[in-house]
């Protein structure tokens, strides 16, 4: 695994955040540097997959990246299931392809699709899980409904949907404290001031968090009938919501 030094030096100018090539050859030792408890939540997910994917349905992991979710859940899916593994970045869906291309998976693992696509653009139908994990925060706000309700009404009866995200807070002292926690865990992980500061103006403008009470509201009012967090660790969560 290659490791994330992207931000080491100084720059004159940060750009804004891409999930380019050079993001997919550290983005393993990135994600798990930045984002306390992701090896956790892949866990729960692969866990989740064993009670929620059905024969003959569809599983959608959408904003897949490197394909950790996706190869998950094939671990626990029927044969007769189609994974569609959907993400915007190039560079992430052929350093996946490349992946499945030389796994060895047993022979009869169910198949996984890859797409090239925005996620709003997806057409979704028969699913019994749908993930989102750590994606929704890069869909632009006003497009956040529209998508969770594409994923609600592709979803059977009983299917779940996951969502993990980044999170703020409502209360400013809460606010401050989890993100003095998660830079605290980010300099434990070996990032340096730079670094951090770098990425941080990086993604100002491309991540954009929402609270964990406005991710549950909006599932409800959607129409799930469970919204359940299960999952937080400093600013970040997971919610499973489920049909």
């Amino acid at each position: 695994m290659s490791r994330d030094n992207l931000y080491s030096l100084p720059r004159e100018r940060v750009g804004q955040f891409q999930f380019d090539a050079d993001v997919a050859n550290v983005f393993p030792d990135m994600i798990s540097r930045s984002v306390p408890g992701y090896a956790s939540i892949l866990s729960v997910i692969e866990q989740l997959a064993g009670r929620f994917v059905l024969p003959g349905t569809n599983v959608y992991d959408l904003g897949c990246s490197l394909g950790a979710a996706t190869l998950l859940i094939r671990n626990q899916a029927p044969a007769d299931v189609s994974i569609h593994a959907v993400d915007n970045s190039a560079a992430m869906i052929d350093r996946l392809r490349d992946k499945l291309d030389a796994d060895a998976a047993a022979p009869d693992a169910c198949e996984v699709h890859l797409q090239l696509a925005d996620i709003c653009d997806v057409a979704m139908n028969n699913a019994s899980m749908i993930v989102l994990n750590f994606t929704l925060q890069f869909v632009p706000a006003e497009k956040r409904r529209g998508l969770l309700q594409s994923c609600f009404d592709a979803l059977l009866p009983g299917g779940g949907l996951v969502i993990s995200e980044k999170v703020c807070f409502d209360d400013p002292g809460q606010q401050s404290l989890l993100t003095e926690l998660h830079l605290d865990f980010k300099r434990a992980c070996g990032y340096s001031e730079l670094e951090i500061a770098q990425k941080r103006t990086s993604l100002e403008n491309t991540l954009i968090p929402e609270s964990i009470a406005a991710h549950s509201d909006r599932l409800t009012e959607i129409g799930f009938s469970v919204v359940a967090p299960w999952f937080q660790c400093f600013n970040f969560a997971s919610i499973l919501a489920v049909k």
